[in-house]
């Protein structure tokens, strides 16, 4: 982890927070800096998800950006306390944010178009769950067209993290902390190994399934 400068004295933050309110942008530079060590104790409760302590840290600074400019030395609290909850709350609303949009991303990635011309995502293909018989056949044939895909487009890396993430085969679903620990790699490798494989998949799924023949359907 990085190295922090030492918090200021009750003196010198008094100071610097004298000289910010009269529009002294360097002093609340100085503020900033002082309080980063602050921002990485807050931080490290937190980590224990699948995000790096600079991506922690890099959000904690935006709570404490956030409280040394609304920070009110009148209201009695001290500014060290203040701008922990101010921390605080910017890392739940991120965890709180990322745990809303999970069912949004990379699995919901779109990979091509049915027959019909909507978007197909991974999720789509991979699902077994259909709701009457030509969607099943539909999706027969995409979860065939995908696996096949996977292991002629893909890398042997980028199949065996898509396979671990994904649940694909006899693999059990992994998050990507999980996967980087069975790997030997880091998290945001994974992170990016998988984002990179996601996108050769869409664009071979779709290269070689093109925009389905919706024409034939209205000739019918």
């Amino acid at each position: 982890m990085k190295t922090f400068l030492t918090p200021l004295s009750t003196q010198e933050e008094n100071a610097y927070l004298r000289r910010m309110a009269s529009g002294d942008q360097e002093a609340k530079r100085k503020l900033v800096e002082h309080n980063m060590r602050l921002v990485a104790h807050v931080a490290k409760k937190y980590y224990n998800s699948e995000d790096d302590m600079e991506d922690m840290i890099s959000i904690g600074t935006i709570g404490l950006l956030k409280a040394v400019d609304t920070y009110n030395p009148g209201k009695g609290s001290k500014l060290a306390t203040y701008a922990a909850r101010c921390i605080d709350n910017e890392l739940l609303m991120y965890f709180r944010g990322k745990k809303k949009r999970a069912k949004d991303i990379s699995i919901y990635e779109p990979i091509g178009t049915d027959r019909e011309g909507n978007q197909i995502h991974l999720f789509d293909v991979l699902e077994e769950e259909t709701v009457d018989v030509v969607e099943q056949m539909e999706h027969e044939k995409d979860l065939a067209t995908l696996r096949r895909l996977l292991p002629s487009v893909l890398t042997d890396r980028e199949y065996q993290i898509i396979s671990m993430r994904y649940g694909i085969g006899r693999t059990a679903q992994t998050t990507q902390r999980e996967a980087a620990q069975k790997l030997g790699i880091s998290r945001s490798y994974v992170s990016r190994i998988e984002k990179k494989a996601l996108g050769k998949l869409r664009e071979a799924f779709f290269a070689q399934n093109g925009p389905q023949s919706s024409q034939k359907d209205k000739k019918k």
